[in-house]
């Protein structure tokens, strides 16, 4: 299984580097932004990240800043030829829905900025796939959107991609079994006679799957709380201070204002950048 999930990563890694080369990238260029892209690190050697590269170079990254993004245990029932089992993936169909009702979203609401809607489009998916992943290239200045597409990148930061990527952030699945446990309490507040097992993927989802699942989220919040409190001691805008916190606490890496895209986290006094 190992060998396999290895060369799954290796496979995609080499794919990847060769789309690069064929849109006239230099070797050594394509090597950085391809570990960048497959590991989710964002790492970039350009102050504007990608913007200044051609929509072709960043399509290509946008579409394998997602498949980085996706359950590995997928791609391994694919090569087993277990169609039908990867495809009822719960998680990975919830991944892509968010992707793609995100982008379709952004692309109404930024299409007034650019002179295309391919345009729109482009900037849109590549944006909801850098932040979703937790890779955190940008390809323009996303500061500059209208609110409601920036509020829908950070909520993108703290869903994060699926559990067994290469992605940060809380995670598609930890989001599902909350979603279903709660659907099941409820149930059983409303009908207290009434038998509701949450399950996944056809499995039922234990007691102690739910239980670390809410340990996990409430020792999340506690340190966002604690950080964000810590944060705000800077002096910044709250909003700088909240994505600031969203964006390292995910892996993310851009927030917004002055921790934004185009920006660093050079004007944090010292006891906020330990933080």
């Amino acid at each position: 299984s190992s060998k396999i999930l290895y060369t799954i990563y290796l496979a995609l890694t080499v794919i990847q580097i060769l789309f690069y080369l064929a849109g006239g990238m230099p070797v050594f260029d394509a090597l950085c932004n391809t570990f960048g892209t497959a590991g989710t690190g964002g790492f970039g050697f350009k102050n504007d990240s990608f913007a200044s590269f051609s929509p072709y170079i960043q399509w290509v990254v946008t579409v394998f800043m997602i498949l980085f993004g996706v359950n590995f245990n997928v791609y391994f029932l694919l090569l087993l030829r277990r169609f039908r089992r990867a495809a009822s993936s719960e998680e990975v169909r919830a991944y892509f829905a968010i992707i793609l009702a995100a982008v379709a979203v952004i692309t109404v609401n930024i299409r007034s900025l650019y002179g295309t809607f391919g345009e729109a489009l482009r900037h849109a998916a590549f944006q909801v796939g850098s932040i979703i992943t937790t890779t955190g290239f940008s390809s323009c200045d996303f500061d500059l959107w209208p609110t409601l597409s920036k509020e829908i990148l950070v909520m993108l930061m703290f869903i994060g991609a699926c559990a067994g990527s290469t992605g940060g952030g809380i995670k598609v699945s930890r989001f599902l079994i909350l979603g279903k446990t709660l659907v099941k309490e409820l149930k059983t507040a409303l009908h207290p006679q009434v038998v509701a097992p949450a399950r996944m993927d056809g499995k039922l989802l234990n007691h102690e799957t739910i239980r670390t699942t809410n340990v996990y989220i409430a020792a999340y919040i506690f340190i966002f709380a604690a950080s964000f409190f810590l944060i705000s001691l800077n002096g910044f805008d709250m909003v700088t201070n909240f994505t600031a916190v969203a964006a390292t606490l995910n892996n993310i890496g851009p927030g917004l204002e002055m921790a934004g895209p185009m920006q660093n986290f050079g004007c944090f006094a010292d006891p906020a950048k330990l933080v």
